[in-house]
């Protein structure tokens, strides 16, 4: 049973991060300033952006709450843009990142998975992406401080890998999370295809999220590596084809186009970490 030390399980992907890694046989610890709620696992009220604290978790100095863990899972931030003036959001996202990523160096855990998020892609796509499906190949381009603090979750990411070659560093680049009471909005989404072009119309499932999650933890390379973590179809009934020619008429498509396949490509995520998404808003609306 290896033991998972999660950040942040109590927010919406977090939830079903815990319920996902308990029901396979994992043994999980969280740590979050918000209560959990459920009791899905033990849990521990933890600042994320004090390094004693943190250190104290990880390290396995909670009373009652002790290690060693083998692998650590860090979802805790302010989940999006707009939700705090900027400086804090960069501030209270990149400290808690380092206070993790430089506990798990001194703890010697070997295996991280955090999240990063589709917003380094260039989201809302303003400006258009420079190809579609995008993927992980071009240089990230943030528009947010709360995309810059993820770009530089995963530079940090990148560069303690390099001091550690036996370590490995996962970056999941998530879309936007959602659940099965969220999908009755989406039939509304053809009327106006604006409306979600700001992430070319793709959504994740928290179930895929945390299946994801799981497969980032039990994969076999070494260093660092970021995946796009999105569902295989969109959030439209529209063609993509259709779409694109509307709103993003110059973008250059590359490869084949499928009618309502995801335009954030996963294909790296299933050929590195076997990611297969078993949920879609058309199955769970019928």
């Amino acid at each position: 049973m290896t033991k998972v030390l999660v950040t942040g399980g109590s927010g919406k992907l977090g939830k079903a991060v815990l319920r996902d890694l308990v029901e396979h046989g994992y043994d999980v610890l969280n740590i979050d300033q918000q209560a959990l709620g459920e009791p899905i696992c033990p849990s521990v009220r933890v600042d994320l952006t004090n390094f004693g604290e943190v250190a104290s978790a990880i390290l396995g100095g909670v009373d009652e709450r002790g290690g060693p863990f083998e692998a650590v899972v860090h979802l805790a931030a302010i989940p999006a843009p707009g939700l705090a003036a900027n400086p804090r959001t960069l501030s209270n996202n990149v400290t808690s990142s380092y206070n993790v990523f430089e506990t798990c160096r001194l703890a010697g855990i070997k295996n991280v998975v955090f999240a990063s998020s589709e917003t380094v892609l260039g989201l809302p796509f303003d400006n258009p992406p420079p190809y579609a499906p995008v993927d992980e190949e071009y240089f990230p381009r943030p528009e947010s401080a709360y995309s810059l603090g993820k770009l530089l979750d995963e530079t940090m990411a990148a560069q303690f890998c390099r001091w550690d070659p036996d370590l490995r560093m996962v970056g999941l680049r998530f879309s936007n999370v959602m659940y099965p009471e969220d999908y009755k909005a989406f039939p509304a989404f053809d009327s106006d295809p604006r409306k979600r072009k700001w992430n070319l119309w793709a959504y994740i499932d928290a179930r895929d999220g945390a299946q994801a999650v799981r497969r980032a933890i039990q994969a076999d390379f070494k260093g660092f590596e970021a995946f796009i973590i999105a569902n295989a179809d969109s959030v439209m009934t529209r063609s993509n084809v259709s779409l694109l020619a509307e709103v993003f008429p110059g973008v250059e498509q590359k490869g084949n186009i499928s009618t309502n396949g995801t335009l954030l490509s996963i294909e790296k995520a299933k050929r590195m970490l076997g990611y297969s998404p078993q949920f879609s808003w058309r199955t769970e609306l019928k």
